[in-house]
């Protein structure tokens, strides 16, 4: 026998905080782009960290955004890094708010590491007209 675990609800509602944050071209690329064998993980995947996660009032989707770049980058993921980095900017951080975690990555977790973040960050800050 086997269950299905999938909520709907909690998926449309990730859905939609996930489209707010990385941009709906962004999320319906890449969902468009599942194939049976990456679909599931795409429909778990936004309902747990979008719907789940990031789904509540509690803390603000700026915060989160922050919180987000400080934890990618101590764990090096670069590609989700620049992806969040984007969404962060979306989610009003600033770019001195941005420049003051990656010192607080760079203290933490090495030089060499905050010197990748900021190569991403000045990537995604030059693309959207702010360097």
């Amino acid at each position: 026998m086997t269950t299905n675990t999938f909520d709907e609800d909690l998926f449309l509602k990730g859905l939609e905080q996930r489209k707010s944050t990385l941009g709906a071209d962004y999320v319906e690329k890449t969902i468009a782009n599942a194939d049976e064998f990456t679909m599931p993980f795409q429909q778990a995947m936004t309902a747990w960290c979008w719907g789940f996660g990031w789904g509540d009032d509690v803390i603000d989707a700026k915060t989160r955004s922050m919180m987000n770049l400080a934890m990618i980058g101590a764990l090096g993921k670069m590609t989700e890094w620049e992806l969040h980095c984007r969404g962060a900017l979306n989610n009003g951080v600033t770019k001195e708010e941005i420049r003051a975690i990656i010192h607080v990555i760079g203290i933490y977790c090495g030089v060499p590491q905050s010197l990748e973040c900021f190569r991403s960050a000045r990537k995604v800050l030059e693309e959207a007209g702010q360097l």
